[in-house]
């Protein structure tokens, strides 16, 4: 009888539905690859940027304004990507925005002014390197991390309203008045979901960024400057991973508390029970058997509330038109098992560095160690992208949870001309994220032969065009006893 429901359900969708899914589930998978960069790079290279100037190290600063550049180059591409996110709102589901938009709308109103404010401060910060003196133009970019966390803030209010919904009352029609735009920000969701992306995007960028440098080193380049621009983002990266895991725990419980039908199809629960397994991987049917992956008797009872007892929601306690069916829910199931499959490994290599340094007073030394180091950036970016399958497929039907359904709020375009905007944007979105490697790689290949043809006297007297702050001919201040572009090495990440 459920399956019968189910099916007639999805006959029900309007033929657009699945055009207008695959569109936005595209152009929003390819965005967030950025996002990490778009948030936490800047502060990375202020990081680096500070140790440059307090230590008077040339290294460090040179590294800086790479990252600086890749920073601006960044930026550009996502502007575009977010600038198309930000038309298809309003183009696919317009039923959600024209309905909804009065309380939750503020959040993207943010999101623009943080946008922008961010790009001035990018120009400013970039402009700064040959114009500014070298401390004032390090103050000048301190706000860039808080203007893109602002950003994030917009992003993630919006998003955790959808997910919790408040601050409004319904008229006899069905419409939201008497909007409390707090209580719309500020909803259940929001303090979970906030700092569980934030911490997430500065760990993804912490190691991708050191993944680069571990495959420099990986191929023979054990100079300092692959060193350092290995330490700083990684000893970042590596002090958040045990705090992000705890994070992801506690956005779990609130999950388990404020959207009980989306944890049970995260957990594959079907049934309301205590005493329930936990499975890892597995796939449900719509029977509401699970088929294949690890079962451990009470562990989800136990995770949940921390005692066998426990009583958990199962997606059959509502009627099927009302959860995920049986191939979302194994879909979100498995994205939330790959990211903290990934988690749980990025600890143990967080542990590994961290036990090196404690040991020895140096970084690992094991080519292992830096495989693995290389291979964590691609993978937080795959977490990245599970947890975004986890947000959004595990609230479907819903668009507004229990208010508004994704075939409510579609827009009534005809399915053929979405199917032809969705080729087109994977054709540019190919094209532009082309385009951004090529940016990059030319990037690298001009460094590279900078940095070959410098000699060691060139680095302590370089040139205007080789080194950051060389137009006034000033001398940057060192580290006592410490020659220009010399430092302690042995610091891991260069804390300051």
């Amino acid at each position: 009888m459920h399956t019968t429901a189910a099916l007639l359900a999805d006959a029900a969708a309007p033929p657009q539905l699945l055009p207008a899914r695959q569109l936005m589930a595209f152009t929003l998978a390819s965005h967030i690859l950025l996002v990490p960069f778009g948030v936490a790079l800047p502060f990375i290279t202020l990081l680096m940027h500070h140790r440059g100037l307090r230590r008077g190290d040339e290294v460090a600063l040179r590294l800086a304004r790479r990252w600086s550049a890749v920073m601006a180059v960044q930026f550009a591409i996502g502007v575009v990507t977010g600038t198309v996110l930000s038309f298809e709102f309003g183009l696919l589901w317009p039923g959600m925005m024209g309905r909804w938009g009065d309380v939750f709308g503020l959040g993207f109103g943010i999101e623009a002014w943080a946008f922008f404010l961010e790009a001035v401060l990018i120009a400013i910060y970039l402009y700064g390197w040959r114009r500014l003196k070298p401390w004032t133009h390090f103050w000048l970019g301190v706000p860039l991390p808080l203007t893109a966390l602002l950003g994030a803030f917009g992003i993630i209010a919006a998003n955790s309203w959808m997910n919790t919904p408040q601050g409004f009352t319904l008229d006899a029609a069905g419409r939201p008045v008497d909007v409390n735009v707090r209580q719309a920000v500020f909803t259940p969701m929001f303090g979970p979901e906030y700092w569980h992306f934030a911490v997430a995007m500065f760990l993804t960028a912490g190691y991708v960024v050191a993944g680069v440098y571990a495959v420099g080193r990986l191929r023979g380049r054990r100079d300092r400057y692959h060193r350092l621009g290995f330490t700083v983002p990684f000893t970042v990266a590596a002090i958040l991973t045990p705090i992000q895991f705890v994070l992801g725990d506690s956005i779990a419980r609130s999950v388990f508390h404020k959207q009980p039908i989306k944890f049970a199809a995260t957990e594959i629960v079907w049934k309301t029970d205590t005493h329930v397994p936990e499975y890892i991987f597995g796939r449900l049917h719509s029977d509401g058997t699970v088929s294949g992956g690890l079962k451990i008797p009470q562990l989800d009872s136990i995770l949940a509330g921390f005692r066998p007892s426990t009583r958990v929601t199962g997606l059959s306690s509502v009627p099927p038109e009302n959860r995920p069916t049986a191939t979302q829910a194994t879909i979100v199931h498995w994205a939330f098992d790959i990211m903290v499959t990934i988690g749980s490994l990025l600890i143990l290599l967080a542990l590994w560095y961290a036990w090196c340094w404690w040991r020895h007073r140096d970084v690992p030394r094991s080519c292992w160690f830096y495989r693995c180091a290389a291979a964590s950036g691609v993978a937080c970016l795959v977490t990245v992208e599970c947890g975004w399958i986890t947000t959004e497929v595990g609230r479907q039907p819903w668009i507004v949870y229990q208010h508004m359904r994704v075939s409510e709020a579609v827009t009534a375009t005809r399915a053929g001309s979405l199917w032809t905007m969705l080729a087109i944007v994977v054709v540019v979105y190919v094209a532009i994220f082309a385009a951004f490697l090529a940016v990059l790689l030319k990037m690298r290949t001009r460094w590279r032969i900078a940095d070959a043809s410098a000699s060691p006297a060139a680095v302590s007297q370089a040139p205007e065009a080789d080194t950051p702050y060389g137009p006034r001919g000033e001398r940057l201040p060192t580290a006592a006893g410490a020659a220009p572009g010399e430092g302690n090495d042995r610091t891991p990440g260069g804390a300051s």
